[in-house]
């Protein structure tokens, strides 16, 4: 089978866990290929990205490494079988490829957890919102882009508003609460919106206020997916290209740590929906 011309970031995730099981094991690719019966080309594809492995193989392949994470393996072996085309697949050279991966990321998480500062959260914003953010940071973005991002971002919300709801909590600061990317119109309805979601239990929400002290947070963003073992969690973050995926367990650490420090310094979840009412009386 010829390699992929691209691989998404599960594909990649897929082959990076399966290169730290070899590297742990002390294995070269030479030498797993030998005991496949294959070439070390093909198992390079494999833990790129590039070709796929099918049930069989990743379990031949967690017996060489001597993987005894029955949890771990199992998680593998789904992400190798995944045969699932989302409504994100419509978006596929239409939009970026960074844009499918976040969605496949967050469809397939077990939790997620959020951090903003300066714009409300992806995953609350209305159309109305979101359409005055793309087209302040991308004035030159044609209709034939400009909609289908838009599109693609309402979409997204899918994932804590389905039959089986994402468990989702975002801690949102007063800045972005305030910031007016909009007339206030669109801000009221972003508040409303975010309420509503509240109140249909989609999501937690957390404020951090603005005059809280000792807080040195706020050039931090980012998104924690949780995944179907601790192992393959996931975290994003803004980058000059675009999102980074982060998988380093010391990377994901540190994103652990940071939510729970700036989760104390917001208001409870309860005293958070009556801030934000009162944020939305005083449009």
């Amino acid at each position: 089978m010829a390699p992929r011309s691209h691989a998404t970031a599960r594909q990649v995730r897929l082959g990076t866990e399966l290169r730290r099981l070899r590297e742990a094991a002390g294995l070269k690719a030479r030498e797993v290929a030998e005991l496949l019966n294959s070439t070390s080309t093909q198992i390079s594809q494999v833990e790129l990205g590039l070709s796929g492995a099918s049930e069989e193989r990743v379990r031949r392949l967690a017996a060489h490494y001597a993987c005894t994470d029955e949890a771990l393996i199992d998680a593998l072996v789904a992400m190798a079988t995944d045969r699932t085309r989302g409504w994100w697949e419509e978006y596929r050279g239409v939009l970026p490829s960074v844009f499918q991966d976040t969605a496949e990321t967050e469809h397939h998480a077990t939790f997620l957890r959020e951090v903003v500062i300066t714009y409300v959260p992806g995953l609350l914003q209305t159309a109305d919102y979101a359409q005055a953010v793309y087209t302040y940071v991308h004035p030159a973005l044609p209709e034939s882009e400009l909609t289908p991002r838009v599109e693609h971002r309402i979409r997204r919300r899918a994932v804590i508003e389905g039959d089986d709801p994402t468990p989702y909590e975002t801690l949102i600061h007063e800045f972005a609460l305030r910031t007016r990317v909009a007339d206030r119109s669109v801000c009221r309805a972003q508040l409303e919106q975010i309420l509503e979601q509240i109140e249909q239990g989609h999501a937690t929400v957390r404020v951090i206020p603005i005059d809280q002290d000792g807080f040195g947070g706020a050039g931090i963003s980012m998104m924690y997916v949780g995944g179907p073992v601790p192992r393959l969690d996931t975290g994003l973050r803004d980058a000059p290209t675009g999102v980074a995926f982060i998988d380093a367990e010391a990377q994901l650490k540190q994103l652990r740590t940071l939510f729970l420090k700036m989760q104390a310094a917001s208001l409870e979840p309860v005293a958070s929906r009556d801030f934000i009412h009162r944020l939305k009386k005083e449009l």
